[in-house]
């Protein structure tokens, strides 16, 4: 019933993974398991675990697999919901890969930039807002005829 949103799963998906590992592996590397603290010390050893450019790394990790989390699963039930009223295949398709590519611009060339301000950052940010805006506009314009306006 959802080919076309269906086909994007898998590339939204394996997107998801790759951040979830990024944070999972600055995690263990510095031995936090809760939150973005990397300085506390441990009771065995008087030194600091980890820099501060570790725990810089932990915290872009954890917003940029945030951000995805806070944007990424309304966006797909817009699109699912587009799709389910008839909403035009192509531009289904062309709207998920903008938003892939949104998602992917804003946290790789944006939050994971320098000073976590590259230009991916605003591109994505009003991309997705846009996106939502524009689909679920689409998806309203799209059952108009239920409400016998």
């Amino acid at each position: 019933m959802l080919p076309v949103t269906g086909t994007f799963l898998p590339a939204f998906a394996a997107y998801y993974v790759l951040l979830n590992i990024r944070v999972s592996v600055h995690r263990v590397a510095t031995n936090t398991m809760i939150g973005t603290d990397t300085s506390k010390k441990s009771s065995s050893d008087s030194k600091p675990k980890t820099s501060s450019s570790a725990e810089q790394e932990l915290i872009v990790n954890a917003r940029v697999h945030a951000n995805f989390i806070e944007n990424v699963p309304l966006a797909l039930l817009v699109a699912s919901v587009v799709e389910l009223n008839g909403g035009n295949g192509k531009v289904i398709g062309t709207a998920l890969a903008s938003l892939l590519f949104f998602r992917i611009a804003h946290a790789e060339f944006g939050l994971r930039a320098e000073r976590a301000m590259g230009w991916g950052r605003p591109l994505g940010y009003f991309g997705t807002l846009a996106w939502v805006f524009g689909m679920s506009t689409y998806a309203a314009w799209l059952v108009k005829g239920y409400w016998s306006w």
